[in-house]
């Protein structure tokens, strides 16, 4: 066995008794501390992993790429551009829940090829933005504050909660006039109700803790589902997703395409949830769907077909 086999082994070893730990805490606490418990739980959803400022550190963009700093919402959000978006067409693109902006390298020198300008950035709490604690509705004032920077997008991608941000932050004051959702999430009850359930807390406080989340934010969760909303948007757009995605179900991908009139999806397998993002095929089926060229499937479905079914 190799050191570098060994040292992997120990780090697993760590990450394991750590979950069990966070485990035990909360099925415990859930009996004898609800109140407390539900706090902790839902701060702990509502807070990005560590790793989204360790890696966005080790990013190494480009010497074409302008670093800046917006101040939304009281705080400092990291920007990066490529291009002059006031002059260029300009591709807005979104990172998912723990990521961060730089995750986008591998897509730049394409969409840059295809005469985009490139934006990104770091949401709050996560790469070098400030923060700490953020949430659906704070991905979406997010974007939609960056896009009211920039003006309208020619292009807007988003990534798993990215996703569902970039399309739930269309409306009158800013739009995209393509979108490419990539293994985006649809249901941020369904989420929390995932959360709940790997961490151990109990059952009986599933309503306290999304009652916790919708008094922070001041938005019912149930009304950031996406078919609440999608069937109003007018742009094309391309859904992308892996069945063998554990983070985020294929069904919820497919749920877009089937109440957005005008989207496509485009099924992966063996992708997972993180690496469909710079997958080389996506990619390339995403630059094929800015050609105009015919990428993934319609999903056709009756306005009577009961909801959940297809």
């Amino acid at each position: 066995m190799t050191r570098q086999t060994v040292s992997s082994h120990h780090r697993s070893s760590r990450t394991t008794l750590k979950l069990r730990a966070v485990r035990l805490g909360f099925a415990v606490g859930s009996r004898l501390a609800p109140n407390h418990t539900v706090d902790r739980a839902a701060r702990l959803f509502a807070t990005p992993f560590a790793s989204s400022r360790t890696r966005a550190r080790d990013a190494q963009p480009d010497d074409t790429m302008q670093r800046g700093e917006l101040v939304i919402n009281g705080e400092s959000i990291a920007t990066y551009v490529w291009g002059d978006p006031s002059r260029q067409p300009y591709a807005l693109l979104v990172h998912g829940w723990s990521s961060f902006g730089l995750r986008y390298l591998p897509w730049v020198a394409k969409l840059r090829e295809l005469g985009f300008a490139v934006v990104t950035f770091d949401q709050p709490g996560h790469g070098a933005s400030s923060g700490n604690l953020c949430t659906l509705p704070d991905f979406i004032a997010t974007i939609r504050a960056i896009g009211r920077h920039f003006g309208n997008a020619a292009l807007a991608i988003g990534h798993s909660m990215g996703g569902a941000a970039v399309a739930l932050a269309q409306d009158e004051h800013w739009y995209a006039r393509r979108l490419v959702l990539i293994a985006p999430a649809a249901d941020i009850e369904a989420a929390a109700g995932r959360f709940i359930r790997f961490v151990r807390l109990g059952e009986h406080l599933r309503e306290p803790f999304i009652a916790w989340c919708e008094r922070r934010t001041g938005v019912r969760m149930r009304e950031l589902q996406v078919h609440r909303h999608v069937p109003t948007l007018g742009q094309p757009g391309l859904i992308v997703h892996d069945l063998d995605d554990r983070e985020v179900p294929w069904d919820e991908g497919e749920r877009y395409a089937r109440y957005w009139p005008g989207a496509r999806l485009l099924t992966t397998q063996g992708l997972g949830h993180h690496r469909v993002l710079d997958a080389p095929e996506v990619i390339e089926a995403t630059l094929a769907f800015l050609r105009g060229e015919r990428v993934g499937d319609r999903v056709v479905a009756s306005p009577n077909l009961p909801f959940g079914l297809a």
